[in-house]
């Protein structure tokens, strides 16, 4: 294992894990047409790699209100993985599956707090299934734990978890079109080095 930082990754490892990201994607936009039993369309994944103190930029900034879904992976990958979505994903979720028009995305009932989980279990499920698919590495995932705070205050908590594993994370934001309107999500990945390797050593890539 050569690299000490996703920040060395090259663009090989990049494409594979745009590939895994374009799979997820994928997973994600049917569980989710599933779960609202409405038309759902997705467009190309952006992944990057950022650093830790870049996401709450990508997030819209450190004062925007998002859920977060988080859970940690392991098995023959270990690491963190946080699904999180905005007012706008938030409020289309809630309507499309309690019937809410203006639910308070900062303040989450217990029977928004479930849906939330089971939702990020299953987005989250859509990538792990990807990766495991690709890899034939077997992924497991933990319950997930559902916040809804501004980005600022979500990241400090999870960034020193995260931090011990890299400085960077694997960022990928999806957009989803629902009539007409596009909503985006984004996917979170801090895998253990080690994880990485495993993976790529099982696509018959060197890291």
């Amino acid at each position: 294992m050569a690299i000490k930082d996703l920040g060395q990754l090259n663009e090989m490892h990049i494409d594979v894990l745009k590939e895994i990201g374009n799979i997820g994607a994928g997973n994600a936009a049917t569980s989710l047409a599933q779960i609202l039993n409405q038309k759902i369309d997705m467009v190309t994944p952006k992944v990057r790699i950022l650093d830790i103190a870049e996401a709450d930029k990508a997030l819209g900034g450190p004062e925007t209100p998002v859920v977060a879904i988080l859970v940690e992976l392991y098995g023959d990958i270990r690491g963190i993985m946080m699904f999180v979505v905005g007012e706008s994903f938030a409020k289309s979720l809630m309507s499309g599956l309690l019937g809410e028009e203006k639910p308070d995305c900062l303040h989450l009932s217990d029977m928004e707090n479930s849906a939330f989980s089971e939702i990020g279990n299953i987005m989250i499920g859509s990538y792990t299934a990807a990766i495991a698919s690709l890899s034939n590495l077997e992924i497991k995932i933990s319950v997930p734990a559902v916040t809804a705070d501004m980005v600022g205050s979500l990241l400090t908590v999870p960034a020193a978890e995260m931090g011990s594993l890299s400085d960077k994370i694997i960022f990928i934001e999806d957009d989803f079109v629902n009539s007409g309107n596009t909503i985006t999500a984004n996917m979170m990945l801090i895998p253990s080095l080690q994880s990485l390797s495993k993976l790529m050593n099982s696509l018959g890539i060197t890291l």
